[in-house]
């Protein structure tokens, strides 16, 4: 059985698609789905650098990811992808149509210029979205 593939992908990838990549890695390895997910983030036009406050708030909960860096996702990763999600921004220049699996958008508030509260629940948003998608991926 080939592993089902996940995409979590947004324009800066700077913020939501990082958080629910920590997340998702952090699911794998508590659900011993190492062989059986792969997991890829990627924006549109990536940022410079994770969002601090989003570092912060992931340091909160015991996930360092403080070392990593936004970066272009290529076509072919998303075309390869089982599941993509992208974080409720519009992310120019992905077109589903070329998507090979499953689309979904998670609909989440961008973290950028908000307060340490607004993102800690958009954080809590993230980790409840990515459980119960584990869940899922599971129950198949």
């Amino acid at each position: 059985m080939n592993p089902t593939t996940l995409s979590f992908v947004c324009v800066q990838n700077a913020g939501r698609s990082q958080m629910a990549t920590a997340f998702a890695e952090r699911e794998r390895g508590k659900r011993g789905l190492e062989d059986h997910v792969c997991i890829s983030t990627g924006g549109t036009d990536p940022a410079d650098s994770v969002h601090d406050v989003v570092v912060t708030v992931m340091d909160e909960v015991g996930i360092d990811i403080s070392d990593r860096q936004p970066r272009e996702i290529p076509p072919e990763e998303i075309t390869t992808s089982d599941i993509v999600i992208t974080m409720g921004c519009s992310a120019d220049g992905i077109c589903p149509a070329t998507w090979r699996g499953d689309a979904r958008d998670w609909d989440l508030a961008d973290p950028h210029g908000r307060s340490i509260a607004e993102v800690r629940e958009i954080r809590e948003e993230v980790r409840t979205r990515v459980e119960a998608l584990f869940d899922d991926l599971e129950a198949q």
